[in-house]
């Protein structure tokens, strides 16, 4: 679970991201939570995009993948969201910095 503070930092690192993924009317499947999976393992942090013929919202995509990769959901604006996930063996981000 994420702090405030620590939510705070991640959000200012992922304003330079890029979009990886996006969730269109065919929903969240089986590829893309592994694809996503893959991902957050590598990166940690990646962002995400709701497309308009998306039958999820923005939010619900996001708290949905959340909880099937085990990752926390750093921020929600619009059609896009982050999301965050510790990698234990080989850590990217040091949210130790999170000050």
């Amino acid at each position: 679970m994420l702090n405030s503070k620590q939510r705070a930092y991640l959000r200012g690192i992922a304003s330079k991201y890029e979009t990886i993924f996006q969730i269109g009317k065919a929903g969240i499947s089986e590829n893309l939570v592994q694809q996503v999976q893959d991902a957050l393992k590598k990166r940690e942090l990646i962002k995400l995009r709701v497309l308009d013929n998306s039958m999820l919202t923005a939010r619900e995509a996001s708290d949905e993948l959340a909880e099937l990769t085990k990752s926390d959901v750093v921020q929600v604006i619009g059609s896009r969201f982050v999301l965050f996930k510790r990698n234990p063996q080989e850590p990217v981000i040091d949210l130790k910095l999170a000050r």
